[in-house]
């Protein structure tokens, strides 16, 4: 069970820098197909799933289609990344998070958030029901299943002052959790946990930004598409917050079109997804109406900026306004 990696280490996003400045940065042209339809490319940040059930629901009910818009969703293997491929020009719009953008904005690509995807992060760290740590200061002396490099896991080390608490890296399986009740791991609470509960496990979860570390997940494109085509960009923040209002009253739709372009998933599966966001208010936030979805706020970016700057992942500084724009925002 391979997953997304939601929160990237900041050497991988200084390669990426060094290699963007080496190919430049390629918008793509925009003009009308032969439906009429403006074609626009959505560079998912995984293989389809529920996590991303607003962008197909917004295709599946017709609402890109109403804007003009001829929405294509690209998924995203393992090797390569929803930035470089907007950065590059091989798509128009990203998904990714907030954290992300501020630190490939600090190493000079030129992409900026649009709109907020979930309002936070469900990652967390998965440990055993009867483990004794319950709480973050707990992890010292223990090892961590980590993505390595991981902005989360320095955040949570400087924070609770650990002075021994080791990281290996994380496999994205359920595998090692299940054979070792010591096992501690990093997961999506969207996720993992249903895997565990199938194969008859127990656990508990401990969510990253209940520790204070809470990036949106956003949706993005590049600084000059903004500028060139504003109003293509308006219609798709549009139409993608009223996907996501609708994914959440009605997924039948988009969860065939998903089921259909990634059988991997399954409806049980998509179901336990779709509760968890829900009984996160991971999408909508505090108000469960959906009033404030793709929602964002200044002060939430600057103390995301705060963040990385002291942790030395945004090494060279920059005005948090230039990563995400709210003007697209109702």
């Amino acid at each position: 069970m391979k997953r997304r990696n939601f929160i990237r280490a900041a050497s991988s996003l200084a390669a990426l820098s060094a290699w963007a400045a080496v190919t430049g940065c390629k918008p793509s042209a925009t003009g009308t197909a032969a439906n009429g339809l403006i074609p626009i490319r959505l560079q998912a940040d995984w293989y389809p799933q529920p996590e991303q059930g607003g962008y197909f629901a917004a295709v599946a009910e017709g609402f890109y289609q109403a804007e003009g818009l001829d929405v294509t969703i690209l998924p995203l293997g393992q090797y390569t990344s929803a930035l470089q491929v907007v950065s590059s020009g091989g798509a128009d719009f990203g998904l990714g998070a907030s954290d992300q953008i501020l630190e490939a904005v600090s190493n000079g690509l030129p992409l900026m958030a649009i709109g907020a995807t979930m309002q936070h992060d469900p990652q967390a760290v998965m440990v055993h029901k009867d483990s004794p740590i319950q709480t973050f200061s707990d992890l010292e002396g223990h090892t961590v299943a980590a993505q390595p490099g991981a902005t989360w896991f320095r955040y949570i080390v400087r924070k609770y002052h650990l002075k021994n608490v080791r990281e290996t890296p994380a496999t994205h399986s359920i595998a090692n959790f299940l054979a070792d009740p010591s096992y501690i791991q990093q997961i999506f609470v969207t996720s993992e946990p249903y895997f565990v509960t199938k194969a008859g496990g127990t656990f508990r979860t401990m969510l990253i930004s209940g520790a204070g570390y809470d990036p949106y997940r956003v949706f993005f494109t590049r600084r000059d598409y903004i500028e060139q085509h504003p109003e293509i960009v308006s219609k798709f923040v549009r139409a993608t917050i009223k996907g996501w209002q609708e994914y959440l009253r009605n997924p039948g739709p988009a969860n065939a079109m998903i089921l259909k372009s990634n059988p991997a998933q399954n409806p049980a599966q998509m179901q336990y997804t779709l509760q968890a966001l829900k009984d996160g208010s991971f999408v909508t936030g505090p108000d469960a109406s959906g009033a404030d979805i793709g929602k964002m706020t200044a002060a939430r970016w600057a103390a995301s900026n705060d963040q990385l700057t002291s942790l030395g992942v945004v090494r060279k500084p920059i005005d948090p306004a230039t990563a995400y724009t709210l003007k697209f925002l109702a």
